[in-house]
């Protein structure tokens, strides 16, 4: 049958108290936290600290003309940190709602009505011992009052330190009824010695949260305190781990944190810190959502599962998130939409555009609505400036029998989620895009009885073709008849259907064992399924979607079993080494820098994952395999590394032909190259007769000057005088006459500034020369 929800209004808030002042907080502050009273008669509205004041309103239902609108309620010393109900074990004959205020210094004032109308102070009580200590988080139920505070640290303790981040206490104290009404109790430490909590209630349990500030060591735990048993569960969500401790041994009166996690070591190792962007108590379980939009339940024993997702751009935009779980769906409201999702599946049910962007979803345990209400117990309640609704089912009275199509999914979610070590569950939607149902024997009984659609059958065409065929195929192999060509088209057809499916589990292990017994046919079902071949200048290509090269170059190898990429390379190792080195360089074309990675992060290159493989299966041929990887690999320093083996075996030819080839693509590496082969050059005569081809490899925009700086430093050094003529047995030295090539070579124009080019600027015409000059000197020398 066919649900559909109802949204009921049950009021429009005017019957409460200071109903224009409800409706205003209600409307302005997106961030307030609204909580309703055991009796369901009051409704408190608590503002974020930093607020201007009020920073706290009651608001009482069906408050007559007598009471008047209840005042906003005073500021204490310092921010007001958190409100609470609590009820008193001792009035259970005349229940009256009782008020716990909490401050961040430590003060607490407990708050009743009585026979006057409004609010009277009962106990004015300090939670810390010290005046130093600060509360850091609270909660409550029924009539316990728990919170977590920062004890002083003292003068040695450096901020920031492991000490530092473990000097919080969690306490607590119960209300007891007194002479003149409920009083707080002695106050009693649960834990000391521990990180910073957030506490939350839920029903009879209270759950410590890690928060961001929580040490990274332990902000992966999570407990959960059940004060009726006195016992304690060590949570970690991420792995779905639990153990459980006595909170009170032997009469102890507390635990030390530290020593509560020394009996469970392995919680602590491989956490990572839980990831929460907010967290709601709701019918005794813990709902957590993530910045990416999981939704998990944390139940009271400490199990977790993922119930849901929601769309995580409205989580990155700041819009507000309200959380709650009524009869089995999850219900979230972000913003002015509110999505109910079924947790069994994760599949959404419906989406509601609401008239108001702050929507306030309130515990399901409000005695005064729920006896207005018998029909719809158990529904939603949605608080609003609009007013107070309430959500529920209704079952159509028009039986729509279901889908065929919706029945084989919904039946091979089932199936697969049984199977699945994954935690999200598994959609129909997922299931349909990646064509993973492969149960024809569930699908037959699924749809016996009902008119197959068109629309299913063009989904499941596929799957059903190749499960026919393979059953022809194993009747043709019991019968005897092409056994050989049979086991080759079986191993065939496995190999497409595990490259098509997800190496989960042991998927993996099973492609390697088929690897390893039938390589040949094997590997040519690999290279129909990546669609390899070879274009006209010889280079290898290939059309395979890129979902399928994903799959290839994951780094996925589990137990011994080798991932899909160095499995293909060990076999190419065995059958054609000749296309190891093209593989690799279309797998690195295909993957690019953000495929081949793994769960821990960013995996090796593509070149190094095939070099693994060479050592055990190329044979002779392992040191010409190394040097095409590392020149193919497209990485500068593997290149370089290549040139140098090279350069030590002296081979000059293929040295130059991949010095010219890697050149165009980067002219950095061209200079490096280029330096390699001009020491070599200088130090020997082994590159004369390739002197034109290393003239091409030099860098256009290298001088003169710096050429001859790089050939000095590299010259050998000269043991005497330099002769005309080389010693016997001895390289030749180096000439001019070799250099004229390098030096003739058309190159930029060296542009240094001439300090004295102003002075020494020729004109083009030479000064007059001056006129004879007789000096008195030389007549009387020549009169005598």
């Amino acid at each position: 049958m066919k649900r559909t929800s109802t949204l009921r209004l049950l009021s429009d808030l005017s019957e409460f108290s200071h109903a224009s002042r409800l409706r205003e907080m209600l409307a302005e502050e997106p961030l307030a936290r609204v909580r309703a009273s055991p009796d369901g008669r009051h409704l408190l509205l608590l503002r974020p600290s930093g607020s201007p004041v009020p920073l706290l309103l009651v608001s009482r239902k069906g408050a007559g003309p007598g009471l008047g609108l209840e005042p906003p309620w005073p500021a204490g010393p310092g921010p007001l940190l958190d409100a609470f109900f609590l009820k008193c074990p001792g009035w259970a004959g005349s229940p009256r709602p009782l008020l716990a205020l909490v401050w961040v210094s430590g003060r607490a004032e407990i708050w009743g009505t009585g026979v006057h109308p409004g609010w009277q102070l009962l106990q004015q009580a300090e939670l810390c011992v010290s005046s130093k200590a600060r509360v850091m988080a609270a909660a409550a139920v029924g009539n316990r009052l728990v919170w977590c505070e920062e004890r002083p640290a003292s003068t040695e303790t450096v901020v920031g330190s492991a000490q530092a981040a473990f000097s919080h206490c969690v306490c607590t104290r119960a209300l007891e009824p007194g002479e003149s009404g409920a009083i707080l109790g002695a106050p009693k430490i649960l834990l000391h010695h521990c990180p910073h909590f957030q506490l939350l209630s839920s029903h009879t349990d209270f759950f410590l949260v890690p928060t961001a500030t929580t040490w990274p060591s332990v902000a992966h735990i999570l407990l959960i305190w059940y004060p009726s048993t006195g016992r304690i569960t060590i949570s970690v969500p991420a792995h779905n781990l639990t153990q459980g401790r006595n909170l009170s041994p032997k009469g102890r009166d507390s635990w030390d944190f530290r020593a509560l996690l020394q009996g469970v070591p392995g919680l602590l190792c491989g956490g990572e810190p839980l990831d929460i962007h907010t967290c709601v108590a709701a019918q005794g379980s813990l709902l957590v959502l993530s910045p990416k939009g999981d939704v998990s339940l944390i139940r009271r024993d400490g199990g977790a599962r993922t119930v849901g997702i929601l769309k995580c751009g409205l989580l990155s935009q700041g819009v507000p998130v309200s959380l709650g779980v009524f009869n089995n769906t999850l219900a979230c409201v972000l913003g002015s939409g509110l999505e109910l999702l079924d947790m069994g599946t994760g599949r959404l049910l419906e989406r509601k555009v609401l008239s108001t962007d702050r929507v306030y979803l309130l515990e399901l345990s409000a005695p005064g609505i729920d006896e207005e209400e018998k029909e719809n117990k158990g529904g939603l309640r949605l608080l609003s400036a609009s007013g107070l609704f309430s959500m529920s089912w209704e079952v159509g009275k028009e039986v729509e029998w279901p889908i065929a199509e919706d029945l084989v999914f919904e039946e091979a979610c089932s199936y697969y989620q049984r199977r699945s070590l994954r935690g999200a569950r598994l959609t129909i939607d997922e299931l349909r895009k990646g064509s993973t149902f492969q149960a024809p024997l569930a699908l037959a009984a699924v749809l016996q009885g009902h008119r197959l659609p068109t629309k299913l059958l063009t989904d499941l065409q596929a799957e059903l073709r190749d499960y026919h065929g393979l059953e022809r195929l194993k009747t043709r192999l019991v019968t005897g008849e092409g056994q050989e060509e049979g086991w080759t088209e079986l191993v065939e057809r496995e190999v497409e259907r595990l490259l098509r499916s997800d190496l989960m589990g042991d998927k993996l292990p099973q492609l390697n064992a088929i690897f390893s017994v039938f390589p040949a046919a094997a590997w040519g079902s690999t290279r129909r399924a990546l669609q390899l071949q070879l274009d006209k200048a010889g280079q290898l290509k290939s059309q395979a979607p890129p979902d399928l090269w994903k799959k290839v170059l994951a780094d996925t190898g589990t137990d011994g079993a080798l991932p899909p990429f160095e499995l293909l390379c060990q076999c190419l190792c065995r059958l054609e080494p000749c296309w190891l080195p093209p593989f690799v360089e279309l797998a690195q074309r295909q993957g690019g820098p953000g495929w081949g990675v793994g769960a821990g992060g960013p995996g090796p290159p593509l070149y190094r994952r095939a070099l693994t493989v060479l050592g055990n299966w190329a044979g002779a041929e392992t040191e010409t395999l190394e040097l095409e990887l590392l020149l193919g690999s497209g990485r500068p320093k593997a290149i370089l590394q290549a040139i140098g083996q090279l350069v030590q075996a002296r081979q000059w030819d293929r040295v130059l032909d991949a010095g010219l080839a890697l050149s165009p693509s980067s002219p950095l590496l061209q200079m490096e190259i280029f330096t390699v082969l001009l020491a070599e050059f200088a130090q020997h005569r082994q590159l004369d007769a390739h002197l034109a081809r290393l003239r091409c490899l030099c860098p256009p925009d290298l001088t003169l000057t710096d050429l001859l700086l790089l050939l000095q430093k590299h010259l050998p050094d000269e043991e005497g005088p330099p002769a005309p003529f080389p010693k016997v047995g001895g390289e030749p030295p180096l000439t001019v006459g070799l250099l004229r090539g390098l030096l003739e070579q058309d190159r930029p124009k060296e542009q240094a500034p001439n300090p004295y080019e102003d002075i020494l600027w020729d004109s083009g015409t030479c000064p007059p020369n001056p006129s004879s000059r007789q000096y008195p000197s030389q007549n009387k020398r020549s009169q005598s």
